[in-house]
């Protein structure tokens, strides 16, 4: 089904550029599943110089934080028995704690990393944090997250491809996963007890 959802979204944006990049951006950050990176990456490769670079960039960076305020807006009105009913509650909670202990940070972090968008920016607003902050935080997150892709991907896009044939690539990647997953999968199961302790 997601399958479905996925290949419906980013079919139906690549046919519209950066307007379709700009939808999809926004819609992520507030309601939908579909990562803007299926867009991003894809564009980056096919982009004709560093203008278009730059609108990619922009763009999907722009659009993502101007659709994270819906998100605030869904958490601050519809509040969180209505998140509890949207997510799963383990992700909820670890949501709390990432905020629990990192507070503002916890928004950069959500806005860097896989972890949902949306999810935190429903939390946030339920949370009623300060939207300056969390603007600034999403801005700075999402920026060098689209910023760093559009960076590799737009400028060393067929050395990057190629490197990705060689096996020698994945060896080494699936060495530093080995080495990096057992502290972060740690840290992330432990954002339940920051809860428990938060709420003490």
């Amino acid at each position: 089904m997601l399958g479905q959802i996925t290949d419906s979204v980013v079919g139906w944006g690549s046919g519209f550029g950066l307007v379709g990049l700009a939808v999809v951006s926004s819609t992520e950050a507030a309601l939908q599943p579909v990562p803007p990176d299926l867009l991003v990456i894809p564009m980056s490769l096919d982009a004709d110089g560093e203008l278009e670079l730059f609108a990619i960039f922009f763009v999907a960076t722009l659009f993502s934080v101007i659709g994270s305020l819906g998100g605030y807006g869904i958490g601050l009105y519809a509040g969180r028995p209505a998140i509890e009913k949207l997510a799963k509650p383990t992700l909820s909670r670890k949501l709390d704690g990432l905020i629990a202990r990192y507070g503002n940070t916890g928004v950069f972090i959500a806005a860097v990393s896989p972890i949902p968008y949306k999810m935190l920016a429903w939390m946030a607003g339920a949370g009623k944090m300060d939207l300056k902050t969390f603007l600034s935080a999403g801005i700075f997150g999402r920026g060098i997250r689209f910023g760093t892709e559009v960076l590799i991907i737009g400028y060393w896009g067929e050395e990057f491809v190629k490197m990705l044939e060689q096996p020698i690539f994945w060896i080494v990647i699936g060495t530093f996963s080995v080495f990096i997953f057992v502290p972060l999968n740690n840290w992330w199961n432990d954002l339940d007890r920051q809860v428990d302790e938060h709420h003490q």
